[in-house]
């Protein structure tokens, strides 16, 4: 047993912090249950606040090599209606756990403490070699400027950056083992301005219609292949997520029209080589106008390493199932953690994540708890 010799239950941890209703920015006390758990198996905790976010580091042990768990206690709101109970309950249910955060992340949090304090005392710690930490955010699902990329800052500081980190994520689409993600696509927003020259529809020759040239470049745009692809990633691509010119007369044209797009990319590219490509389509149409790009992420991969490989391992040995390593989805926090050390995402399936009535399956928690164990003992036998 762990130095707590009280082995965790993942079920009742879960309900627990589903209990706290941690809508971003809200921590609403999950990072308290987090830390109490935590100081009961061993950790030294750390409680970080940056521009009034919640984080928590904590670290069992001092000596390499050194396994980190990253993942986040904020979750989404709920929604106005359809739940068929408190979202934040932790209501049982059919042999599942309801309530927001189930699946994404708490769930996953719950399960690797509980993995944790399997683990005997001699392997980790004062008595053994190696170390565990955790890096809990409270700012994932939100802004994400206050939360894990200023607490990797703060461990990199202080000599706490670790040999590999799992990202507790919600990686398996169906059933757990299906999926590593070893990486994700970058992600670019741009708000496009185009200026033009006002006037009445009846005299053409008097206007520059801005509309006219946002449509040549948003056509180019939709209507030229990025890339086909590579080993690791899928084709790049640009979505127009808004178009508008706040124009309610028929007959006007307006002096500007703006559009939204977001391209996520593969490491074919660049945030600076796409707005380039940007830059040069709307030069191409438009005579004047502003491009503001922000940056969510870069493109980033997880190269095949002994620890990859040895996830990929526990995951097999643990479920029976070969898991595929994968970069689709969105953006994580992942994105971060990458620039400092090798990182790959493994947690609960994604079913239910951001739903009405999202929830974990209990077989699915005991299932994970048991790799994230496996994954442990091997890592922590090196």
């Amino acid at each position: 047993m762990s130095e707590s010799s009280i082995a965790v239950d993942p079920v009742e941890l879960t309900r627990e912090l589903i209990r706290c209703a941690s809508v971003t920015p809200d921590d609403d006390g999950a990072l308290d249950v987090v830390q109490s758990v935590a100081e009961r198996l061993g950790f030294t905790v750390y409680r970080l606040d940056f521009d009034g976010t919640p984080n928590l580091f904590a670290r069992r042990g001092e000596s390499g090599p050194h396994f980190c768990f990253a993942g986040h206690t904020d979750v989404v709101p709920p929604g106005a209606v359809g739940w068929l109970s408190d979202p934040f309950a932790g209501d049982l249910r059919d042999g599942a756990i309801y309530g927001r955060g189930a699946s994404d992340m708490k769930g996953a949090i719950a399960a690797f403490l509980a993995a944790v304090s399997l683990l005997p005392a001699t392997s980790i710690g004062r008595d053994g070699g190696g170390s565990i930490s955790l890096l809990i955010t409270g700012d994932e699902e939100g802004p994400a400027t206050g939360g894990t990329v200023r607490v990797l800052e703060w461990m990199a500081e202080r000599g706490h950056i670790p040999d590999f980190c799992v990202v507790g994520e919600a990686s398996n689409p169906t059933q757990i083992g299906e999926v590593i993600k070893n990486g994700r696509r970058g992600s670019l927003n741009a708000t496009i301005t185009v200026e033009g020259t006002q006037g009445h529809v009846a005299y053409p020759a008097r206007v520059d219609n801005p509309i006219h040239r946002m449509v040549g470049a948003l056509s180019d745009f939709v209507t030229t292949r990025l890339d086909e692809g590579t080993e690791n990633f899928e084709p790049s691509t640009l979505q127009v997520t808004s178009v508008d010119v706040g124009n309610n007369a028929t007959n006007l044209v307006p002096a500007t029209a703006t559009a939204q797009v977001n391209i996520r990319f593969n490491d074919l590219h660049t945030g600076a080589s796409l707005e380039e490509h940007l830059r040069t389509v709307l030069a191409h149409h438009c005579d004047h106008f502003t491009l503001d790009v922000t940056m969510s992420s870069e493109a980033f991969v997880t190269a095949e390493s002994t620890n990859l490989l040895a996830l990929a391992t526990a995951v097999e040995s643990t479920t029976g199932i070969a898991p595929v390593f994968n970069t689709g989805g969105g953006t994580s926090d992942a994105r971060f953690i990458s620039l400092y050390c090798p990182v790959a995402e493994f947690g609960l399936t994604s079913q239910t994540i951001h739903q009405v009535d999202e929830h974990v399956r209990i077989d699915d928690l005991l299932l994970l708890s048991r790799v994230y164990l496996a994954s442990l003992t091997g890592f922590l036998r090196k």
